[in-house]
């Protein structure tokens, strides 16, 4: 558990093994999947797969969802558009990877205490930067007075798509407007905590 989340050390074996990853998860789920299937379809050895990921969890995580090279959207010039840009971005991660990967894997994350906390300490901690940055980007054009707690942001753009796909199990073709109106609430919520002066 304690070897470092670099960068990869040779692309072509990392989008191999991403590659190879995704392609068994949509022929058999989540459940079934295993490092040593994925090494053999990636025609590496399973020691190539552990020097980059501690985990099958976090394996999979990298395949269907992003790594640690996580970029934030480019600046569009307002808090509204940035965070509709990155309510997008989020949409398009979740619901992309077949049905049911997501939901067992973060099941089995959450099921060890040394998992779970290394994939806050990573993969979560590298999606709060990106919203960090959006939330300061709009700090510095003086549309908020200061940042708001990136935690309860991150959780406000997250939670209601989360809801929307794995738990209520709404239409996936709604998706694209539902991201926008999520977009929006949560700019109408940050701008009425902003003084008068700043709206």
């Amino acid at each position: 558990m304690n070897q470092p989340l670099g960068r990869p050390r040779e692309g072509r074996v990392d989008q191999a093994i991403a590659a190879a990853a995704r392609a068994l998860l949509a022929e058999q789920g989540y459940a079934r999947l295993t490092v040593d299937a994925v090494a053999t379809r990636a025609g590496v050895g399973k020691a190539a797969i552990y020097r980059r990921h501690a985990t099958k969890q976090e394996m999979i995580f990298v395949a269907i969802m992003h790594d640690l090279e996580l970029t934030s959207p480019p600046d569009t010039g307002s808090l509204a558009t940035d965070l509709a840009a990155v309510t997008r971005d989020i949409v398009a991660t979740l619901a992309t990877p077949p049905p049911g990967v997501v939901p067992g894997l973060l099941a089995d994350v959450h099921t060890d205490e040394a998992i779970a906390a290394r994939f806050a300490a990573t993969f979560v901690a590298a999606e709060r930067t990106c919203v960090t940055e959006i939330l300061d980007r709009a700090v510095t054009r003086g549309e908020l007075p200061h940042r708001p707690d990136p935690a309860v942001v991150h959780a406000l753009l997250l939670g209601p798509i989360f809801a929307w796909l794995f738990l209520l199990l709404e239409d996936r073709e709604a998706l694209p407007a539902f991201a926008d109106t999520i977009a929006a609430t949560v700019t109408q919520v940050l701008d009425s905590a902003a003084p008068p002066e700043l709206r």
